[in-house]
């Protein structure tokens, strides 16, 4: 195994820990907006260490910057999306959990 096949690696399985980290707060946080939070950062992050894990392996520099260019469209999409998630949440009257006790 190459230095470079070890620093992909590396990179994959630290993207997929930052999604298994994100799933676990997804299930355990106690309000929509902790969640939002848990999910977002988390899966964003662990995408952009998976592209650059994928990116010594692209084939050309079109097809690395494709994998960037989708990348930041899940940023832009995840941003917007957790956006309305929560403005919906605050409109119908959810407050954000500030309590010991699970609501």
């Amino acid at each position: 195994m190459t230095w470079t096949e070890i620093v992909q690696t590396v990179f994959i399985a630290s993207g997929l820990a930052f999604f298994a980290v994100g799933t676990l707060g997804l299930l355990r946080f106690p309000d929509v907006f902790a969640r939002l939070h848990a999910i977002t950062k988390a899966d964003n992050l662990g995408l952009g260490l998976l592209v650059l894990g994928l990116l010594p392996s692209a084939v050309n520099v079109a097809g690395g910057m494709k994998l960037v260019l989708i990348w930041l469209l899940v940023l832009a999409a995840s941003a917007t999306s957790s956006h309305l998630i929560a403005r919906r949440a605050v409109a119908r009257g959810l407050a954000p959990w500030t309590g010991p006790e699970r609501p």
